[in-house]
């Protein structure tokens, strides 16, 4: 097996806990500081250093340069992919008891997955879209029928760019909250950005939740028919 040590070095890469938090907290898709990850780690600047060294090393974070200011962020959708993976096998195994908090509560409601909606309203989005026969959610892939292309492009979703990216056009992407899939791939992320820009959700500080704005909660009970 010449990928089992591959395997096993990245396996013990994200089995660090301050590393763990570091990449859970750029599974939201945004960039951030050194001083930022080192508060998410829980660790000092100087160990969160090593560890950013050995994560860039590993390709599994890329290293951004504005001005005089260092930022990082996953390498790509296929490591947040990875992350939400590892996160439903680690929910298969045995219970442990953890008091609920508000921030798991706003996580489960509505949160990024690297650059698609996670939590209940991804999941009600992938549902009312598979419902109306606009997106066919396989196992392991997903497609846009006709109809869906008309109704995303009538919403504003560019999918001609989506169809130009290099990854995967349509996926489901089993949520670790909920246990059913939302939308990834391209068009997963076409459709947050048009979220985003419609100004239906808006990001949370610090977290990779997401709030559902007044004028969200209008758009997705009007054009989805999601009351959320």
């Amino acid at each position: 097996m010449p990928d089992a040590p591959q395997m096993a070095e990245v396996a013990a890469l994200v089995g660090d806990p301050a590393r763990a938090n570091i990449l859970c907290a750029l599974l939201g898709g945004r960039a951030l500081t050194a001083t930022e990850l080192a508060f998410a780690a829980g660790v000092s600047p100087q160990t969160t250093s090593g560890h950013l060294g050995k994560l860039l090393t590993a390709r599994l974070l890329v290293l951004m340069r504005q001005g005089r200011h260092r930022y990082y962020r996953l390498a790509g959708p296929h490591v947040g992919l990875m992350l939400e993976s590892i996160m439903n096998v680690a929910l298969t195994g045995p219970p442990r008891y953890q008091p609920p908090s508000k921030r798991d509560e706003t996580l489960r409601h509505a949160r990024t997955c690297y650059d698609h909606i996670a939590g209940v309203l991804g999941v009600g989005l992938a549902e009312r879209l598979t419902e109306r026969d606009f997106v066919i959610l396989g196992d392991e892939a997903g497609e846009v029928t006709p109809a869906g292309a008309e109704f995303l492009s009538n919403l504003g979703v560019d999918l001609s760019s989506a169809r130009a990216r290099r990854r995967v056009f349509c996926r489901p992407c089993v949520d670790w909250t909920e246990r059913r899939p939302h939308i990834g791939g391209a068009v997963g992320a076409a459709l947050a950005n048009r979220c985003f820009e419609l100004r239906w959700i808006e990001r949370m500080r610090d977290t990779r939740a997401l709030t559902v704005t007044p004028a969200g909660r209008r758009g997705l009970r009007e054009i989805f028919g999601l009351s959320i």
